[in-house]
């Protein structure tokens, strides 16, 4: 499928490919980098997007965000079955995807990425992306992000990971939220998961400390997988339908 019109300058190019180290049949993952100096006005509306009034209050850096996020979300949904559709803004700040859609869109310092997979197929997606965290600001978010099990594997760990290791269980656990929200309509928190094991190839394991529901009650786990590229972590936890 040919891309749509021509992007703007601030979003030059849209990418589909699969970042992640294990395949995922029926999901189609776009990704755009973008430069907030470049956004110039009326490219939302050449973009054919509407921007929230949030967003048109908001500066550069945050429109562009957006802008990236939907320019993908878009794509993939027009790779997957063909539709046309940009995701809106939910009153819980997550996107509206169409019924029988899943997916997920996420942004990290000039970079952007969306997912998307029917729900024949799939149940939840949610995907995030980080900044690798410094050993400094590591070390001072490592209590706010990590359960007390957590620090304990961490401080028995080699010092050179400890940066990864907080910044992968933070970015585990955002995608987490991001997939399991949308089927259980209740926010949790940090402390309501647990990292269980990971390793240098990219899978993880997840484990719920918290009854969101009958199905997802605590104990129940889950897989996970990333990918280290840039300076950034992308992490990617998905439900089977």
């Amino acid at each position: 499928m040919k891309p749509l019109a021509t992007l703007p300058t601030c979003c030059p190019s849209l990418t589909t490919h699969w970042p992640l180290p294990q395949a995922m049949p029926n999901v189609v993952l776009v990704s755009s980098p973008f430069d907030p100096q470049q956004l110039l006005e009326g490219d939302f509306q050449r973009c054919l997007i509407e921007p929230p009034a949030s967003i048109q209050r908001s500066v550069a850096k945050r429109q562009t965000e957006f802008l990236a996020g939907r320019l993908c979300a878009r794509e993939a949904m027009r790779q997957l079955d063909g539709r046309l559709h940009v995701p809106l803004i939910g009153d819980d700040r997550a996107p509206v995807w169409p019924q029988d859609l899943c997916g997920s869109i996420t942004h990290s310092t000039g970079w952007a990425a969306a997912i998307v997979a029917s729900k024949q197929h799939w149940r939840g997606l949610g995907m995030d992306v980080e900044q690798l965290l410094s050993s400094e600001r590591a070390a001072r978010l490592a209590a706010e992000i990590l359960t007390d099990n957590e620090m304990q594997r961490m401080a028995a760990g080699p010092e050179h990971q400890a940066a990864l290791l907080v910044t992968l269980t933070f970015s585990l656990k955002e995608s987490l939220f991001k997939a399991l929200y949308p089927l259980v309509l209740k926010r949790f928190y940090f402390e309501h998961a647990e990292l269980l094991q990971w390793s240098q190839t990219g899978s993880a394991r997840l484990r719920l400390k918290i009854d969101l529901s009958d199905e997802w009650h605590s104990g129940r786990e889950l897989e996970a997988q990333f990918a280290v590229m840039q300076g950034q972590l992308l992490s990617l936890v998905a439900i089977p339908a």
